[in-house]
């Protein structure tokens, strides 16, 4: 019964080897776009999980998540619950996104200009719009619209209050930037500005306008996608206000 139980075993390792050979194989042949979600799943997860058919756990996974940022996103007490997986196996569905995003981050910061909304979007989609928490950031640019840096300002829930201008303009005169870009989460996946978000962004147009650093968008990131206020009109309605302000 022993041996009978070793050679099923081996016959099992032996075809899973295969398959995973195969799967190597195509990737570095054909390309990732020749893959789908649960292919490339499957292939991050054989290198956590090296004796044992990964298909199936990431058939699950992407069954209970929806999408493989869903999965990567899931907390590891969360995932350490599926069927064959442990810490270990985790493993490198974290480095993955940890490397995803220190890619998109260092692609934005070479960019030549980074002004359209949908780019905006492109680079922090994955790093943002996972989180459970609002998160701050400001994307600050020079002349040229050219990337200088990218900075978290606050974490939280985020209201006019909450974020004090001194530190956002503080790092523009630092960083020698002549205009901001503002991006934030809603983890409720809600898109459309709130009272807080359109009375923040006034604020700190107005504040710009007096220190001659200008906010050009203020860009909200659900899971559903983006919500651009220069796009829908907002920015250049809120510039018109805070001129009259100032007359």
């Amino acid at each position: 019964m022993n041996k009978l139980r070793e050679t099923l075993k081996e016959q099992a390792y032996q075809k899973a080897k295969g398959h995973r050979k195969r799967l190597k194989e195509k990737f570095l042949s054909e390309g990732a776009e020749r893959f789908t979600d649960e292919d490339l799943l499957e292939l991050i997860l054989m290198f956590g999980i090296p004796y044992k058919d990964t298909r199936l756990i990431a058939r699950n996974l992407l069954n209970a998540y929806k999408t493989i940022d869903g999965v990567i996103d899931a907390p590891i007490e969360e995932l350490v619950q599926f069927k064959g997986l442990k810490e270990k196996a985790i493993l490198p569905l974290k480095v993955a996104k940890e490397v995803a995003r220190r890619y998109l981050r260092a692609k934005a910061l070479k960019s030549v200009c980074l002004r359209a909304p949908q780019e905006v979007y492109d680079y922090l989609r994955y790093e943002m719009k996972n989180l459970k928490k609002e998160v701050l950031k400001a994307i600050f640019l020079d002349a040229s619209s050219k990337v200088i840096s990218i900075e978290t300002l606050f974490e939280g829930t985020i209201t006019e209050t909450a974020v004090y201008p001194r530190e956002l303009f503080l790092k523009a005169f630092n960083l020698g930037a002549v205009s901001i870009i503002l991006v934030h989460n809603h983890p409720s996946g809600k898109l459309e500005p709130s009272l807080h978000d359109l009375n923040l962004t006034e604020k700190l147009m107005l504040a710009g306008l007096l220190l001659q650093v200008k906010v050009l968008d203020h860009i909200i990131i659900a899971d559903s996608g983006y919500f651009s206020m220069a796009e829908q009109g907002i920015i250049e309605k809120l510039e018109e206000k805070v001129r009259s302000i100032l007359k």
